[in-house]
């Protein structure tokens, strides 16, 4: 029987998760994680066939983290879209490193906005918000790209600046977007919540 590996796969993904959350995605290297690890660069290459796998693997994990740290909790309709703008935001400004990894890496290069509707968990918040406000879905959908990239902005001010977080500024000004976007829609002669 061979023996037991003492470096696993998920050990190399927690220590590279926890490098690029504390140092930057610009830290994530083989011999840097190794040290981490207090072990030789064989069990990384062994476990990941390239840096880049490597890479893929923890933008993954970065985005499932953020993704659980900024859905709505409570609200529904367009109070979740309030609450999850501003959970984006907040995880912008206390989450800088992977902020960065996630949405300053040119990991959409090539893409357009609407392929940021197909984004995991994209279209189930533009269908909530449809819903909520009794729009078709079009229409929703402009209303959740204009909202998010002022959202976007605001977390990316936070996030590269050494400013501070105000979270009942950024709500007023996420609810002054949301109303005006909502304005905007509602001023072609439709009536929507």
């Amino acid at each position: 029987m061979p023996p037991k590996a003492r470096i696993t796969r998920d050990m190399i993904l927690d220590a590279a998760f926890d490098l690029v959350r504390a140092e930057g995605h610009e830290a994530l290297n083989v011999r840097t994680l190794a040290k981490r690890l207090g072990c030789s660069t064989q069990p990384i290459l062994y476990n990941f066939a390239a840096v880049e796998e490597l890479k893929d693997a923890v933008y993954q994990r970065a985005d499932e983290f953020h993704t659980a740290n900024i859905l709505p909790k409570g609200g529904e309709g367009a109070d979740a879209l309030l609450e999850l703008g501003l959970n984006y935001v907040r995880f912008g400004y206390e989450e800088k490193h992977l902020f960065r990894f996630l949405f300053e890496s040119d990991r959409f290069g090539g893409m357009d906005f609407k392929g940021l509707l197909r984004w995991p968990g994209s279209d189930e918040l533009v269908a909530i918000l449809a819903e909520a406000l009794g729009c078709p879905a079009a229409e929703a959908e402009k209303l959740f790209m204009t909202f998010f990239a002022v959202a976007h902005g605001l977390g990316s001010l936070l996030c590269n600046n050494a400013m501070e977080y105000d979270e009942t500024e950024c709500a007023a000004m996420l609810e002054t977007v949301f109303n005006g976007a909502l304005a905007a829609l509602t001023s072609k002669g439709e009536e929507y919540a």
